[in-house]
Formats: C-alpha cells, structure tokens, sequence
C-alpha cells in the first residue's frame, strides 16, 4: 500500500523518541536554552532526559511514553491498508498523550513537565491527527485534521482547565466540599439581581447593570465602527489616513488613560464644568461618574474593535452587485438598504458580539469611572482583592458572566442565521463602488467627525499632563517626568538605560512581538476551521474559542495562578505564561475578524485549488490569506496593542523578572505620580502607532482589482436616494 502519511508517521515518531532520549523531561528554572544542563543530566534527576530518568534515577512510569513511541515506530513501517494503520496510530497517539496528562496530575512530588514532555506530547498529538486523517476523518485531510486538534488542544489546556480550578470554587461550600445551596446563593444574591433602581432607588443590582451597559455599548460602537468603515471605504475624503490613527487610538492606549482624559474635561474640575460655572454660574457636577461616564469611555475604547471588524466586510462587498442593482434603477438608497447593507451582515452582527463581550468583561473604565455604578467584573475585583478574599463568589460571577456571553452567541447565530453572504468569487471584479446615498453619507460624516474631535480632545488633555509638574495645581512646563522615567546614561562600557521604566519597557515589547503573530495565526486558523469545514460539534468549537473572551481579567489571572502554580504545569513567575495569557485572551478577535472576512470569499476558490492539486495548507496560504489581509491586520493589531496594555489579568500574574509596562504605569497612579504615568503611556502610545503602521506595511492590503472611489463622488442627477 502506497501511503503517502507513512513518512509523517514515522518523521513524527522518531522526533519524539529524540525528544525523550535528549531533553530533560522535567522543567528547568534556566530554560534549556542555556544549556548549563547538559553537563548534569547524569548526576541531576531533575535535569535528566525521560531515557535517563528511568534508567538511572528510578522513575519507571516513564517507560509508559518509550513504548508507545516505539511502537508507532514499528506501526509506522509495518504493513496493512490504510484503515488499520490510522486505527494502529490514532489508538497509540491518543493512548500517549492521555498517558502524559495522567501520570502528570496522579504522580505527586514531581516537578513540573519539561521540554521533553512537551515534545513528546506534540509527538503523540500529530501521530492521533494523522490516524484520523487515514481513516478518512476531515475529508482525509492531515492539515485539516491536525488544525483541529491543536486548536481543540490548546484551548482545552488554556482555557478550561484553568477555568475548571477557578470554577470549582463556585459549588464548594464554607467547608470544602460541593454544595448546591452555596452556589445558588452566590448566584442569586440580591446585590446581583436587585431592582431597585426602578423603585427609586440608588442602583439596580450588577447583574442589570452589566447586561444594560453591554448592549449600549455594542450598539453604540457598532454604529460608530460603521460610520468609520464607510466614511474610509466609501467615500472620497481626504483625511483617511488620520481618520484610521483616530480610530486606533484608543486601543494602544492604557486603560486608564481615557478615563483620565474624561474626568479632566467632564469631571467636577474639569474643562467643561470650569467653563459652565464662569460663563454661566453653573455649579459643577459629577455626572461622568457612573452609567453614562462608563458607556462613553467603553464606546470610545471599543469603537476601534468594531471598526477593524467591519472595514474588511465593507470594502469586501461586491460593486458588480450594487452596479447590477443601480442598473435595474434602484436609487442609492435602495442599493445601500437592499444589497450593500445586508452583506455587511456577518460584520454588522460579529463587531456587536465583540462589543458585547468587551463590555461584561472590562474591567478597567468600570473601576475608574463606575461610581456606585457597579458592574460585574469589578464585583469580581472586589471579591478577590477585598477585605475579605471570597473565591467562591468570584467565580459564581464568572458563571454569570459566562452565561451572558453564551446568550450573545446564541443571538448572533440567530441573528446572521443560515444565509449567504458571498461577494468575492473566483470571477472578475473591476467594478466601482456605488457612492452612499447623500442622507447616509451625512449621517456617516455627522457621526464620525465629532467623535474624532472627541477623541483628539480628550488624548490632548490627557498627554499634556505629562509636560507639567503637577496637573491642577501647577502647570510650569517641564521633561521631568520622561527623564525620570526614561533616561538613558553613556559610559565607557556602552549604554546604561537608566530610567527607572526601561525594565518593563523592553519586556512587555519582547513579550508582545512574541504573543502577537501567534494570536493572529491562531485565531486566523481557527476562522477557516469553522467557516471552510464541517465536523461535529464545529458550534461547540466557536464558543470555546470565545470562553476566555467573556471572562473579566481578573478571574482569568487569578485562574491561570491556581492551574499554573503547581505540576504538572509550572508557568507562574515566567514570561510564558504571560504570553498564553495574551495568546488566549486576545485570539477571539482574530476569529470574528476571519469569520467576518472568510464569509464573504466564495467557496469556488478552495475548489479550484483543491482541482490544480493544492492541499488545504497551500489553499490557505497562497488563496485565502491574501484575501484575508484587511483581517490578518486586524488580528495582528489588536493581540499587540492588548498585549502592551492589559492590566487586570497581568497584574495577577508579573512577576519580578517580568514586570509589564501597565503594571508599572498602575503602580505609579496608586502613588500618585501621575506625570511619570501620563509620560509613560505617551511613549507607549507613539511606539504602537509606529507598530500598527509597521503591520499594515508588512502585510499589505488587499487587491481585489477594483477602481478606487473619485475624491469628491458626484451627487445624482435623476431620483435621489
């Protein structure tokens, strides 16, 4: 039998036999990347190969992988027809990594696994995707078959289990063990369900809050990511590019900064308020704090996720289609209402889900800006670092969170249902785009430009702090803040990078140019999973990949300490697990983003190169990626600025040899030096601008051959829309 899988099988199966002959098995504090051990692996057991642990060292259960690799050696070479070599290796793969998983949560006392570990394992998993490719799982597909795995894998790993020990928490009751009651109370206390704010009250209970809150937002940011996409896509102004750095701005920033912003301008003191007051003798408020403060912050903070969401759907939207229409004299608002806008479905319906969830699990512009407005994430927050630490409620609202986050997938299936949105196909199309009708393009400039000032205006307020001494008492111009936080000293030795930033500095970017093409791909990858292929349970697999999406930061750094602090996994205290952290937490935003984009290109494309001899992994390289530009800078975008500036799940999780830039910034805000802060987040705010223009070169942009909309469109001579 000629099967061209065999020398995958046996390529696979002789890696991981190097694996548990030549790396240590168990994890090294060092790294093996200094191969300080090598000398010691006879001497050392914690430093010792798999081979050599059970040889020399005693610890028999690690026969267990040896003889599993080496009988998919053998099963590899062995004869037989292709159904009895996927069954031979899909049965020793499987068998091999519930092994490890086993013996490393039963076995107590042993360190945490090690770079032999994980290399057999990775061994043990291609060999089980590989025997489900041959008996004919996924089309027979080995790359498709292998995508989904991984995938499955690593969102099983880093999402549910470290959720499962947070979780667990939720049913356990005063004494340890599980109990109905105690949940029940946790989630159904009053302070979550409360109604009095329709009785007069102060507030209504978190719970409403949070799901009142949610959909304002989305609709808002939804709205405006709209009005951006059509005003850039759309429309022949001239201000583009400072249109596409506006809409950016808010999410290279950190959080705090556009809760500052707003109070310098809104708040008692505020520009606003000092202007009412002198011109008008109006006694100053505090109304931004609380529901309306929190919905402007989140909306300017969550605008740009819609509007990367959607640009990609609406210059991907077919111009022969609306020519088609305008031809059959339909108007332009006709067009926009009946063809244009429908398309723009999946995009419309995917950037609300992504508002939507930001919104629950934000936790930052709450816990500046909430008042006696509370949320559920901050209530999280409290539950944890409060007077009094109380876990199981803390993760009782993450059930409720989670729930919530359930509900919102479930409408926007519902929502986008079973249509089809395909505009890009395998034919030509060199048609211009229809020019919006004159009251939607109003509307969209009408929207879109005040905000922009808005945004202008509050970043100016915001960053001038860092060229005073002190804002509100004394405005003297001066550098001090970024001397102090970043000066830099030449000695006859080189330079020493003496400002007291630069440690964060070089390690939140070293951990987020890391972080960030793994979340694209990732993402990116799981998007053509669910759009390009059927397999069972596929509803299931999107909303897993959404889990870490819908949960506050805070329970997501407090669950990844429990599940990573202890064997078989140790990541607590090392860059690593910063970066799964990010990698998991920011990836849902590329798979909206693929899924948005992917739905629109037409299935023909994969068939014709599927027809020219291009397996699944040249069909997504060399087809489908370089129509999924407008997503993969989304993708890219968003996993690096988040990855620069998340606080709540960091902050559980740095450590003294990896401090993070929001962490340092949030450290100097609790000691009141605000100038260093403000600086601080300058200089982060100018690198990611830097970085996103980067991105957006190496990437490029989608060529769909199309003609580029005139400067000024002209206004219709006939019937206006």
């Amino acid at each position: 039998m000629r099967n061209g899988l065999r020398p995958w099988a046996l390529g696979w199966s002789l890696f991981g036999c190097a694996g548990f002959a030549l790396l240590p098995w168990y994890a090294i504090a060092d790294g093996v990347v200094g191969w300080g051990w090598i000398g010691r692996v006879l001497s050392d057991p914690d430093l010792a190969p798999g081979a050599v642990q059970t040889a020399l060292f005693g610890r028999l259960w690690l026969l267990g992988p040896a003889v599993i690799l080496l009988a998919a050696v053998v099963g590899s070479l062995a004869g037989g027809d292709r159904a009895a070599f996927g069954r031979r290796l899909a049965l020793l793969g499987g068998a091999g990594f519930l092994y490890i998983v086993v013996h490393g949560f039963a076995i107590r006392g042993q360190p945490g696994m090690g770079a032999g570990a994980a290399l057999v394992a990775a061994s043990f998993l291609v060999l089980f995707s590989l025997g489900l490719a041959a008996l004919g799982f996924f089309k027979g597909d080995p790359f498709t078959a292998g995508a989904i795995v991984l995938v499955a894998v690593l969102v099983g790993l880093f999402t549910f289990f470290p959720l499962a020990r947070i979780l667990l928490s939720a049913v356990q009751g005063s004494d340890g063990g599980l109990s109905g009651r105690a949940f029940a109370a946790r989630l159904f206390a009053a302070k979550i369900w409360r109604l009095d704010c329709l009785a007069g009250g102060r507030s209504c209970g978190v719970g409403w809050n949070t799901l009142l809150l949610a959909l304002l937002t989305a609709t808002t940011t939804t709205g405006l990511g709209l009005a951006f996409a059509l005003v850039v896509t759309r429309t022949g102004f001239r201000a583009k590019r400072l249109l596409r750095v506006l809409t950016v701005l808010p999410i290279i920033t950190p959080p705090f900064v556009i809760g500052l912003g707003l109070i310098l301008i809104f708040g008692r003191s505020g520009l606003i308020n000092q202007l009412l007051e002198w011109a008008f003798v109006v006694t100053p408020s505090r109304w931004i704090y609380g529901l309306q403060g929190v919905w402007l912050a989140q909306t300017l903070a969550f605008t740009p996720v819609a509007f990367l969401v959607l640009i990609g759907v609406v210059e991907g939207v077919s111009p022969s289609l609306e020519e088609a229409s305008q031809t059959l004299r339909a108007d332009r608002w006709q067009t926009f209402s009946r063809i244009s806008l429908p398309l723009m479905r999946p995009g419309l319906a995917n950037a609300f889900l992504v508002g939507f969830v930001e919104s629950i699990a934000d936790f930052g512009n709450p816990i500046v800006l909430g008042g006696n407005f509370g949320v559920l994430s901050t209530e999280v927050f409290f539950s944890i670092v409060g007077a009094q630490l109380d876990q199981g409620r803390a993760a009782a609202l993450g059930v409720l969170l989670l729930a919530l986050a359930l509900g919102a997938f479930l409408v926007q299936r519902r929502i986008v249902g079973r249509a089809v949105y395909t505009s890009i196909s395998g034919k030509g199309d060199g048609g211009l785009p229809a020019p919006l009708p004159p009251r939607v393009r109003r509307l969209a400039f009408g929207v879109a430009l005040p905000w922009a000032l808005l945004t202008l205006l509050i970043y100016a307020m915001a960053l001038a702090g860092g060229f005073v001494e002190t804002w509100g008492r004394d405005y003297t111009p001066t550098l001090r803040h970024y001397v102090k936080a970043f000066s830099v000293e030449w000695s006859a030795g080189g330079i020493i990078w003496s400002g007291a930033a630069w440690r964060s500095f070089w390690t939140t970017l070293e951990l987020a140019s890391i972080a960030a093409p793994l979340t694209a791909a990732l993402g990116l990858l799981t998007a053509y999973l669910l759009v390009r292929q059927r397999f069972a349970g596929r509803t299931a697999f999107e909303f897993a990949t959404m889990l870490s999406f819908a949960i506050p930061g805070t329970v997501i750094g407090v669950s990844y300490i429990l599940a990573f602090n202890v064997p078989p996994l140790e990541l607590t205290g090392t860059g690593l697990i910063l970066i799964v952290c990010f990698v998991f937490r920011n990836m849902p935003v590329g798979v909206r983003a693929g899924v948005a984009a992917m739905s629109q290109i037409d299935g023909s494309l994969d068939e014709a190169s599927r027809t020219l001899g291009g397996g699944s992994f040249v069909t997504l390289r060399r087809v489908i990626l370089p129509l999924l530009r407008p997503a993969v800078v989304a993708a890219l975008v968003y996993s690096f600025v988040r990855a620069m500036t998340t606080v709540s799940a960091v902050i559980f999780l740095v450590s003294a040899d990896y401090d993070m830039a929001t962490t340092f910034i949030i450290h100097r805000v609790l000691n009141g030096d605000y100038g260093v802060a403000i600086a601080y987040s300058s200089v982060l705010i100018v690198l990611m601008l830097v970085a996103v223009g980067l991105i957006q070169w190496l990437v490029g942009e989608r060529r769909l051959r199309r003609r580029a909309m005139p400067a000024l469109a002209p206004l219709p001579t006939g019937r206006a829309g």
